[in-house]
């Protein structure tokens, strides 16, 4: 935080008025499900974005990014003919407020970040949410807490290009210390689902395979074109109405599969909710792990990298295994014996160097908070 500050008064000649921060996430379970109006079950990592910022009297907003060391302006015209590079996560903000009916105020910015990016962690999600709740604060503009989550998914969606659904968002904005976010994606509702796996002799390791991690390039735009597809076919507003023994209907084979996935996922995050409230959190292993084959099998969007480190952790004693996030890249998550973390983390690293991938990078995903002021 203090370099962010220092890096600020170094571009600006001055002291930011505050700074804000807000978290990447991983997907406990519930993965495609969010634009099919389903269940998922994220919650927040301690790697945030942090964003110092101080208010300007003019509708200029400027930028500086310590990763990439570029600081970029842009003013209303710009924002109507598309920022480019990483500055236009910052632009989708504020043109997604401006668009929503807010005065945006101008702002005078420096972001950083710690959560690794193209890792399916929600990275850009944490740098959207991180602006909008700095300039909320900075401009007074009072924006309930529950509607922020679709303002910034807007962002993405229009002014990105990315079709994402509202989990990432949501969790980047909603999700409480210690606890997993389970959010009903059709209305919007959700509920803080108790996440005390130290108390249970459990950890969730997060294996970053480092594998390209690449979304917007139309391999997510066409599993969620698919979904609605064989929505429609159904006549059914989305998959989340949809069952099993509707698919009969469904003629196409691989609509088939795709909407199979999103039905069975669904199901798959209300039994780990029913077994997280029974106490019986090493139960969700084989959850997570059907939930992988799922997303492998029907869904299609794994790697060599993803199903190699689910099995290395599976061999390892891990009780359940998956990829989170979009997939085509990114991480794992396997529920472990806390005891056990070392030996799995070994594990995977020896199956990635017999496979002759590069070496894999690997922590402990502790339930945080979500975006807010810190200083």
């Amino acid at each position: 935080m203090e370099q962010l500050v220092r890096t600020f008064f170094n571009t600006y000649a001055h002291q930011p008025d505050g700074i804000w921060a807000a978290p990447g996430r991983v997907n406990l379970i519930g993965e495609h499900t969010d634009y099919n109006d389903g269940f998922v079950l994220p919650f927040a990592l301690p790697h945030r974005t942090m964003v110092a910022a101080a208010r300007t009297d003019e509708q200029r907003w400027t930028v500086h990014s310590t990763t990439t060391g570029e600081t970029v302006t842009f003013g209303p015209p710009s924002l109507d003919e598309r920022v480019p590079g990483w500055a236009a996560y910052v632009a989708a903000v504020v043109w997604a407020l401006r668009d929503a009916g807010y005065t945006v105020p101008g702002a005078l910015m420096a972001l950083s970040s710690d959560v690794p990016q193209g890792a399916g962690l929600s990275s850009s999600a944490a740098l959207e949410c991180a602006v909008l709740t700095a300039l909320n604060d900075l401009g007074e503009l009072d924006i309930p807490v529950h509607e922020r989550p679709s303002i910034a998914q807007r962002a993405e969606n229009v002014y990105v290009g990315m079709p994402c659904g509202i989990m990432d968002q949501s969790a980047s904005v909603l999700c409480r210390d210690g606890h997993a976010l389970f959010m009903d994606c059709a209305d919007l509702t959700s509920e803080q689902i108790p996440l005390d796996l130290t108390a249970a002799g459990l950890a969730i390791l997060v294996i970053d395979t480092r594998a390209p991690h690449r979304l917007v390039d139309g391999e997510y735009a066409a599993r969620r074109a698919a979904c609605e597809k064989a929505a429609k076919l159904l006549r059914l507003p989305s998959l989340r109405h949809a069952t099993l023994s509707d698919l009969v209907r469904v003629g196409d084979e691989l609509l088939r599969r795709r909407a199979r996935h999103a039905i069975t996922e669904n199901q798959r995050v209300l039994d780990t909710i029913a077994l997280l409230g029974d106490g019986k959190p090493e139960e969700i292993g084989p959850l997570m792990t059907a939930s992988h084959a799922s997303l492998r099998d029907d869904f299609e969007v794994t790697v060599p990298e993803l199903d190699t480190a689910v099995e290395a952790a599976l061999a390892a004693g891990a009780h359940g295994a998956r990829m989170t996030g979009g997939g085509f890249g990114g991480c794992v998550i396997a529920l472990v014996p806390a005891s056990a973390t070392d030996h799995v983390t070994a594990a995977v690293e020896h199956a990635f160097a017999a496979a002759g991938f590069g070496p894999p990078a690997t922590f402990i995903a502790v339930p945080s908070p979500g975006a807010a002021r810190i200083a």
